[in-house]
């Protein structure tokens, strides 16, 4: 059975240490909260389906919200936790695909996951997938607001709202700890003038994360339908 959100924290109290990166994690836990209990169509019996929707934990260097969330809904044991970091056990200080089941691709290099959220919507394009209307899966890519200071990013929000893939949805977190800051308009200027649609909500206010997440899958977001949307989520501020 799945757990609720109230019993999250006692999960994460599970995993210690000085790699648990604790602010990290817990800037992004009711993003994935919600991902998972309301957005999301993926299970632990379908982490291979086809027509399933990928998460990609772009922001992998804190991942213990992250193992949290997939224990709780039943991906891996909760008896996982207790072991994270450790020489023997699944959970490593960043994801590895290859080793925990639901975990689509293995992070932790920041800058790395919107690249590869854009090839994989592509692929799922290329294969004929989001021919499926409304049941289409899609792409959603977590990225920390600092990790936009990466040049890959910028490569990959400006090529993917040129093709305007309608199937990417990317949800930035934002605690301020970008070393520039973003000017005028913030993030969302930043995705907007390269062909995004955005929105901004708080990053710990379930119902306001849902709508937001709905509405991109629906293309219904603000901005121009049928392109790459972006959910900028607002939390508080890094140190």
């Amino acid at each position: 059975m799945s757990r609720t959100y109230a019993e999250l924290g006692g999960l994460m109290t599970l995993m210690t240490g000085d790699e648990k990166h604790g602010p990290s994690a817990t800037s992004t836990l009711d993003v994935l909260w919600v991902l998972y209990d309301q957005v999301l169509r993926v299970s632990p019996e379908a982490v291979d389906d086809p027509r399933r929707d990928r998460f990609l934990l772009s922001k992998g260097h804190g991942p213990a919200a992250y193992y949290a969330v997939l224990a709780a809904n039943g991906f891996f044991p909760e008896s996982w936790l207790a072991g994270f970091g450790s020489a023997s056990s699944r959970l490593g200080y960043h994801p590895d695909r290859n080793l925990i089941p639901g975990v689509e691709i293995a992070s932790g290099s920041l800058g790395h996951g919107l690249p590869l959220g854009v090839g994989l919507a592509h692929g799922l394009i290329a294969r004929g997938l989001p021919g499926l209307g409304d049941s289409a899966p899609r792409v959603y890519v977590l990225v920390g607001d600092a990790e936009l200071d990466e040049g890959s990013n910028s490569e990959a929000i400006v090529y993917a709202g040129a093709v305007g893939l309608p199937n990417l949805t990317v949800v930035a977190v934002d605690n301020r700890s970008s070393s520039y800051g973003w000017g005028p308009g913030g993030i969302e200027a930043h995705f907007a003038v390269s062909g995004w649609s955005a929105v901004r909500v708080s990053g710990r206010d379930h119902a306001a994360l849902a709508s937001a997440f709905r509405a991109t899958s629906a293309g219904a977001s603000s901005g121009s339908a049928g392109g790459p949307q972006l959910v900028v989520a607002t939390v508080e501020g890094k140190g």
